[in-house]
């Protein structure tokens, strides 16, 4: 009997689902789109924590009992990077290694690991609110962002842009959770739909 692929998601409160249930975050829904198309999932594995840096995700990945080879990987990180206003260059080595690491857990197969950009978060209520609602902050998401796509192009990883499904979160509340920064379950259901058109993970998953 074949046994169900093994999906390690890794990241920060993107990944960990802040505010929304266990079943609407979007690892969760992805796996659950995924058994829909009759692909043999397990339950994802999350190792993600609201406020995680880079080299907070990439401590806590080698703290972590890990039982490879993993079938499919997602990386998102690097928000709170920006957020505290530590160095791009740091995160870039940061982001480096857990790619260089996320590739070894899927056996070198870097076509399973998907590299979510990060969020705008500049564009919601939150952002107002702390008076961080700014073009300048809106730019500085946009370099870190330049980091994640060079990496993951240079590891010969998936890349999805989820950036632009919430640069028009000011104009469209539905897409945030009730605390007015982390996505909605309706936001992340379209994450996991542009996961699964940039992809074609069931064909992949396949094989």
């Amino acid at each position: 009997m074949t046994e169900p692929l093994r999906f390690l998601a890794l990241g920060d409160s993107y990944t960990i689902g802040e505010t929304v249930t266990p079943e609407q975050r979007w690892p969760v829904q992805l796996v659950n789109r995924l058994r829909e198309q009759g692909i043999k999932m397990a339950n994802p594995r999350i190792i993600a924590r609201t406020g995680w840096t880079g080299g907070e995700l990439k401590a806590a990945l080698d703290r972590a009992t890990l039982l490879p080879p993993y079938d499919l990987i997602s990386l998102s990180v690097g928000v709170n990077n920006q957020y505290r206003g530590l160095p791009v260059q740091d995160f870039e080595s940061e982001f480096a290694a857990l790619l260089d690491q996320a590739r070894s857990l899927v056996q070198d197969r870097p076509g399973r690991v998907l590299v979510l950009s990060i969020p705008d978060w500049s564009r919601t209520s939150f952002a107002a609110d702390v008076g961080r609602q700014t073009e300048q902050e809106s730019q500085a998401v946009a370099r870190f962002n330049r980091v994640v796509l060079e990496q993951a192009v240079k590891a010969s990883a998936v890349h999805v842009d989820i950036t632009a499904s919430t640069q028009n979160l000011d104009t469209h509340p539905e897409g945030v959770a009730d605390d007015g920064l982390h996505p909605s379950a309706e936001q992340y259901a379209h994450w996991v739909s542009l996961i699964l058109s940039k992809t074609s993970l069931n064909q992949l998953l396949k094989r």
